[in-house]
């Protein structure tokens, strides 16, 4: 079924803008800008595929991305006058603390990760229980591309064209039983391919754990990402399957997915375990209710710099209150933060 939002979250291809300079998190403390690199286009790609996006790396897609995406729904989900990010800040500007801590760390480490063969463990309150190799959990989906906002709680953001398919098509399918209240999300626990998981940042509890509740990822938004820009997910961008919440703060959306279990408790996340002050359960963006060490009223996309900073004002939920709001009817949202 193609889905669509005529809201005010809505945008057209056409306004999609590329832009030339993107910001390390080097360029805040003064090193200059550089440009973005000539990519190669993905090997597999069709012309038509390959024109929708500039300087997309080549990838080296598993059989089963490549066979599906000739039917994948184009923009199915777009943002309205906002420019795309260019893949190389996408790609290059994130955090994936399995691979290290420094914005650039994902990108020059996580070439060790094996994202063949990839399993999915389903379990807990469902019907239909097992452990799936991921081309098997994935033939039932019809992908979709969604292009949605990113905000990281870090008051940074971006515009991605996401591939994937809702997170509600994989619960129709699982049968999730009566008892079933949450969803947690568990990402892939490799120290041999993940220096960070070996590093001395300590702080994290391996593995990183991530939660919805069910009516939270039942909603049309929530997604199970498989590719961007057109292609397979890069490894530092959460190959080969990561979550997709574009209302909530970037750091709900878990990369490396290997286990998702539907729970009648909420689930203890990551974050919320390390500072539950600093990073709640919920995490949905909100101008309203600042981090504790910096405004969230405002965000900077990138590519930004010294002298064309890109700052903007935060949309409550990230622009997407007519799609989510009514989740949250009730709710004291600077409580339950």
């Amino acid at each position: 079924m193609f889905i669509k939002f005529p809201k005010r979250s809505d945008c057209k291809e056409s306004d999609v803008t590329p832009e030339s300079l993107y910001l390390s998190r080097r360029t805040l403390l003064g090193a200059s800008v550089a440009g973005l690199a000539l990519g190669s286009l993905p090997r597999w790609a069709s012309a038509a595929e390959a024109a929708r996006y500039a300087d997309v790396e080549a990838g080296n897609a598993p059989s089963w991305f490549a066979g599906k995406l000739p039917g994948t729904q184009w923009g199915a989900v777009t943002v309205k006058g906002e420019a795309i990010t260019p893949y190389k800040d996408a790609t290059h500007y994130n955090n994936f603390y399995e691979f290290g801590t420094d914005k650039g760390d994902p990108a020059q480490n996580a070439g060790s990760l094996k994202t063949e063969p990839w399993s999915v463990v389903v379990d807990g309150e469902v019907g239909k229980p097992g452990r799936y190799a991921l081309e098997d959990f994935m033939k039932p989906y019809q992908l979709e591309e969604r292009i949605y906002r990113l905000r990281c709680v870090e008051a940074w953001s971006m515009v991605i064209p996401w591939i994937g398919f809702p997170v509600s098509a994989l619960l129709k399918q699982v049968e999730p039983t009566s008892k079933a209240k949450y969803i947690r999300f568990e990402t892939l626990q490799d120290p041999k391919s993940m220096p960070g998981q070996r590093s001395g940042f300590a702080l994290i509890d391996w593995p990183y754990v991530e939660g919805l509740r069910l009516d939270e990822a039942m909603n049309p938004l929530a997604i199970l990402a498989v590719g961007m820009y057109g292609r397979e997910l890069p490894n530092q961008n959460g190959a080969p399957l990561r979550l997709v919440v574009p209302w909530k703060y970037g750091f709900k959306s878990v990369k490396s997915i290997v286990r998702i279990s539907l729970v009648e408790e909420q689930p203890k996340t990551t974050w919320q375990s390390i500072a539950a002050d600093e990073y709640g359960f919920y995490a949905n963006v909100n101008p309203t209710v600042d981090h504790p060490r910096w405004t969230q009223a405002r965000e900077r996309r990138l590519p930004s710099g010294l002298f064309s900073p890109n700052v903007r004002e935060t949309q409550m939920f990230n622009g997407y209150s007519d799609e989510v709001a009514s989740l949250y009817t009730g709710l004291d949202l600077r409580k339950n933060y």
